[in-house]
């Protein structure tokens, strides 16, 4: 039976190599290898908290904190994970609105200053100490590694995180699910008033000097590691470690009850990347699209002109199989054949003469053998 499209298998190679290329491309520009990252799925991204806070509800992945003014802040908890770079007043002014007008704000940092300042300029009680935090008897592997549990009858209930018979005021949803919590090298919080909510056992210590060892001057204490305080009509979550949230501590069963309790009882979860580098090309530029109404009118507009002219002209297709012909049929080829249009195959001797043409160098016999193959494949 005679087939229309005949593909030689240097086109088809070309062809798998083509496509290969393209779906590399589309996954290195849809993943990312940069820590706490929502998009790379390694063992220290944030896939699975993606993964988690999709399974309940709305998830907004913001590169900006005009986001923050795109969600109700009743029932939205969003996520800061460790910023790498300071907000800018009008930035804050923002995320202290998504606050006070009550929504959830969970921050997560260890060592670097820009989460304090965010702390600070926010009006928290709460800071992050900023020296490594160990506890060589109740840990996860190593003494790194801390294992915090919840403090007994501690709750994010309104006597907890608003202070003692707080009245007129709704109950603040969230971790009294979670027993415990793993820390990974992280620190502790400063909590200044505001509730702790997790504390590491009493055998943990501040590693001041940084050698991995109780010095002198290092004192064994109980260490708040999760705080909650009321911030106007919401509040703010401080936990002392951001890699609490990675996969590969996510996947750690005190994790996981800890972050689903978190989301618990929100409708949607913002992901704040808009100071740290965690969303890949491709992530971007959908979010460049859709946060501008210009952009997302042009794409329309772009992709219904390309249907348009190819549902007004199919003969673009006819013009596609003319710049992709098959290897034996060019007019140039076949002595002068006249060509009668897709589907004509060509004669025994029309393929003989072809491959007289492309190799000079091939005898008669070995010409009439690759001929008479060809033929026989082309019949088959």
């Amino acid at each position: 039976m005679a087939r229309d499209f005949d593909v030689s298998i240097p086109r088809m190679v070309l062809a798998a190599l083509v496509v290969s290329v393209l779906v590399v491309a589309v996954l290195a520009g849809s993943s990312s290898s940069a820590a706490l990252s929502p998009y790379n799925a390694d063992w220290d991204g944030a896939s699975d908290l993606r993964s988690m806070a999709s399974e309940r509800g709305e998830v907004v992945v913001a590169r900006g904190t005009g986001a923050y003014d795109s969600v109700s802040p009743r029932g939205t908890v969003a996520f800061v994970l460790s910023p790498d770079s300071e907000y800018s007043s009008s930035e804050l002014l923002e995320v202290s609105r998504f606050v006070r007008n009550g929504g959830t704000l969970v921050v997560a940092g260890d060592f670097g200053p820009h989460t304090n300042e965010l702390l600070r300029v926010l009006g928290t009680k709460a800071r992050l100490d900023g020296r490594p935090l160990r506890d060589p008897r109740s840990n996860y592997r190593t003494p790194a590694m801390p294992v915090a549990s919840r403090v007994p009858n501690a709750s994010l209930s309104p006597g907890s995180a608003g202070g003692p018979g707080a009245p007129g005021r709704a109950p603040i949803r969230g971790t009294t699910g979670a027993d415990s919590v793993t820390l990974n090298y992280g620190t502790a919080v400063e909590p200044n008033g505001a509730t702790v909510v997790y504390n590491t056992s009493g055998y943990a210590y501040l590693d001041t000097d940084r050698n991995g060892k109780l010095g002198s001057t290092e004192n064994l204490t109980s260490a708040p590691v999760v705080t909650a305080e009321r911030l106007g009509a919401g509040r703010v979550v401080v936990v002392s470690d951001s890699s609490v949230f990675i996969d590969a501590m996510v996947e750690e069963g005190r994790n996981r009850a800890f972050v689903a309790s978190l989301l618990s009882g929100h409708d949607r979860v913002l992901l704040d990347y808009s100071h740290t580098a965690g969303l890949p090309p491709l992530v971007v530029a959908l979010l460049v699209v859709r946060d501008s109404a210009w952009l997302t009118l042009a794409a329309g507009a772009a992709a219904v002109g390309v249907l348009g002219v190819w549902s007004r002209r199919p003969d673009l297709l006819a013009s596609a199989k003319v710049a992709f012909p098959r290897p034996w049929r060019h007019d140039s080829d076949l002595d002068g054949a006249p060509d009668s249009g897709v589907g004509v195959r060509p004669t025994r001797g029309e393929v003989a003469a072809h491959l007289e043409r492309r190799h000079p160098e091939w005898d008669r016999e070995r010409v009439e053998r690759v001929a008479a193959a060809l033929h026989r494949r082309r019949d088959g």
